[in-house]
């Protein structure tokens, strides 16, 4: 007797874990603490016992997969937390270095207008 599939219906997001991974190998980063990434097993249906094992392989790589995809998204939700902090805290800084120049200009501004303001009364160029 052929077993249910129901492992079937995790193969979309099998493949969209998939893509997910191949990106971020792609891009040279990784997640060593999470261990191997499970290798997908080939399916074979030549008989029914054969189909039967190929069920369960699924079933068992679609339970290591996700496993493994939930600790190397855990991964680089850390690592992508820790960049943002670390990129806001540069942004603060340079803001308010940024800011402090502005105001000192601005303050410039404002005293030569009230010295120039208070020259031209003197002066009569009111």
């Amino acid at each position: 007797m052929i077993r249910p599939v129901a492992a079937l219906c995790g193969l979309s997001l099998l493949s969209v874990l998939a893509a997910e991974t191949a990106t971020a190998a792609d891009s040279g980063w990784s997640a060593p603490k999470c261990g191997a990434e499970p290798t997908a097993p080939t399916v074979k249906a030549g008989t029914v016992a054969q189909y039967n094992e190929s069920v369960d392989r699924v079933t068992a790589y679609e339970k290591e997969a996700r496993a493994y995809n939930a600790c190397v998204s855990g991964q680089a939700n850390r690592e992508e937390t820790a960049i943002s902090q670390e990129a806001s805290a540069r942004i603060s800084h340079i803001h308010t270095a940024s800011a402090a120049v502005q105001s000192r200009i601005a303050g410039s501004f404002q005293k030569l207008s009230t010295e120039l303001t208070a020259a031209g009364r003197k002066l009569g160029h009111h």
